[in-house]
């Protein structure tokens, strides 16, 4: 079997089985694209992403993903889904209870939050092209009226809140993102195009006073993304 679907809640998950098992498992949590449903997910479709999903695999990594509501923003329901679905895993599969995660985009919201709350169950952190923060990110998006307006309407719907009532919240927040939760953190960031070197700006900025050294990644070296994780997690599995 390549993979299972399964679903809690009301949301589809699935997990991509490798042939010859580690015991390490990867939770994959995507960007604001990203998908599961009963029989498909975005990464296993996109031609990039399965790439790397193949990648992981070879090396005995046994990946698992959640529709996480859709564009959640970081919501606390998508954690507690994320948090229920690693529970589901360990259950149910032979895997060590450490784990890694591989957050995208809108992804690295959610994967700080979990980083605080189950800082004792994961190995390490990889963060592609991450959106750290979400105060940041809407700042940036005010310059774009209409990209602004649809971004409010998901973040009142994941959110539960009225859109005006949320923008106030995060526009006079600190802003500040908490990433010393003690897990090691790679963040990975593709070069490609204006918006992308903003957010490569910004994310200098939010890790400035940390010891992350993100690495930047031109598009034709995209192939290399999956080795680059692999190095990465093998790092933090020394200790059982």
């Amino acid at each position: 079997m390549e993979n299972r679907n399964f679903q809690l809640d009301t949301e589809w998950n699935i997990i991509h089985y490798p042939e010859r098992p580690t015991g390490f498992g990867i939770l994959v949590i995507g960007d604001e694209r990203h998908f599961v449903d009963e029989s498909k997910s975005f990464w296993g479709q996109n031609e990039g992403k399965l790439t790397i999903i193949n990648q992981l695999k070879e090396y005995g990594y046994t990946i698992f993903s959640s529709n996480l509501y859709g564009r959640n923003w970081g919501s606390e329901e998508a954690v507690e889904l994320a948090e229920r679905l690693y529970q589901y895993v360990i259950r149910n599969e032979i895997l060590n209870d450490k784990i890694h995660i591989l957050a995208e985009g809108m992804g690295a919201l959610v994967a700080i939050k979990l980083m605080e709350k189950m800082k004792d169950h994961l190995r390490s952190v990889a963060l592609l092209n991450p959106i750290l923060s979400l105060k940041h990110h809407l700042e940036q998006e005010k310059e774009h009226k209409f990209f602004y307006k649809k971004l409010m309407k998901e973040l009142e719907a994941a959110y539960k809140k009225d859109h005006k009532i949320l923008e106030g919240e995060l526009l006079q927040s600190d802003g500040v993102i908490k990433l010393d939760f003690g897990i090691p953190i790679k963040i990975i960031h593709v070069m490609s195009g204006g918006k992308s070197y903003h957010q490569s700006k910004l994310i200098q900025q939010i890790v400035s006073q940390t010891e992350i050294s993100p690495s930047y990644v031109v598009p034709e070296k995209k192939q290399q993304l999956g080795k680059m994780f692999i190095k990465f997690f093998k790092r933090y599995e020394i200790f059982l």
